[in-house]
């Protein structure tokens, strides 16, 4: 298990709520087309593979500033090629990597710009962004760490040969990020056909914003945040292929009832719950038969259920 300094520890946690991501586990795309339905013949999952696929929730966020590059060069030195991201966008229309939609708690923007609360990331330009501190809040061994735009932060996954689950956060602040996103995808080469069917999954806490990406590129694996009624799900399963809950709100048998429906892409729909930071908790939902966790200290996760 990685450890970091004492101060660290307890600093990387605050903000972690409810709010938080999930993610997804891998997944070969198959087209657009097939209508949802009951779900037979879907071969083996995760767990008959050698356990749920573990995702590095902002990186590797435990151990380094969250949804840095410092995070995700972490994820792939302890071995983990999935992490997860949060998009925002800055005052000037760049699309920007940071959980928050206030810039306080993992910058130095109150510092740098005492006038200017509540700091939303929606009212800075990326010149000013780009200059910020946000790695010292973490630790002074990650001071100078900066706030990612999208392209670098894609340009960075690319290299080090990860797989993105990409969160559109807060879409209604943001007007249009849907398609923005895309753009952005595009540009840096991930939404070519090797990228949608191995490397990418977006989704959103909201059912409308995974409702739009879905519209636009129907290739595209998509999940929801959130733990839906069973009684709603084939309504969610008419435009996304995962529905991504946080780990209190499940059980076996409502796990159960997801994968009974084909979602999107005619596949068995699955769940990636989050945020799982123990071994306890961990083996509790690879019980239930989840197919990914979601988590901050991902090597603990992968030591206690051997997911890949």
């Amino acid at each position: 298990m990685y450890v970091r300094p004492a101060a660290a520890a307890a600093a990387a946690f605050l903000g972690f709520t409810l709010t938080l991501l999930g993610g997804t586990a891998s997944y070969a795309a198959t087209g657009p087309g097939t209508a949802a339905g009951t779900a037979t013949g879907t071969g083996p999952g995760p767990a008959a593979l050698g356990g749920p696929v573990v995702y590095a929730h902002r990186g590797a966020s435990a151990y380094a500033p969250e949804n840095t590059l410092d995070a995700i060069d972490l994820a792939i030195q302890m071995g983990f090629d999935w992490v997860e991201n949060d998009v925002q966008r800055t005052k000037d229309g760049v699309l920007v990597v940071i959980h928050d939609d206030t810039l306080a708690r993992t910058t130095d923007v109150e510092e740098r710009f005492p006038g200017r609360a509540p700091w939303k990331v929606k009212d800075f330009t990326w010149a000013e962004i780009s200059e910020l501190d946000a790695g010292s809040w973490f630790g002074g061994e990650y001071a100078g760490a900066s706030v990612p735009s999208l392209r670098q932060y894609l340009d960075r996954v690319q290299r080090n040969r990860q797989r993105l689950l990409l969160e559109i956060k807060k879409p209604e602040l943001y007007p249009g990020i849907e398609e923005q996103t895309l753009k952005v995808l595009d540009d840096a080469g991930w939404l070519d056909a090797r990228h949608v069917a191995q490397r990418l999954v977006v989704q959103s806490f909201s059912a409308d914003s995974v409702r739009i990406v879905h519209g636009l590129r129907p290739d595209l694996v998509t999940a929801f945040l959130g733990t839906p009624t069973v009684a709603d799900l084939p309504r969610y399963a008419e435009f996304t292929d995962r529905i991504n809950p946080w780990h209190t709100t499940i059980s076996a048998d409502w796990v159960s009832a997801v994968h009974g429906l084909r979602g999107a892409h005619g596949k068995a729909m699955e769940v990636d719950t989050w945020i799982v930071d123990d071994a306890a908790t961990a083996r509790k939902v690879q019980a239930m038969g989840v197919d990914g966790i979601i988590t901050n200290a991902p090597d603990v996760v992968r030591d206690a259920v051997g997911g890949y």
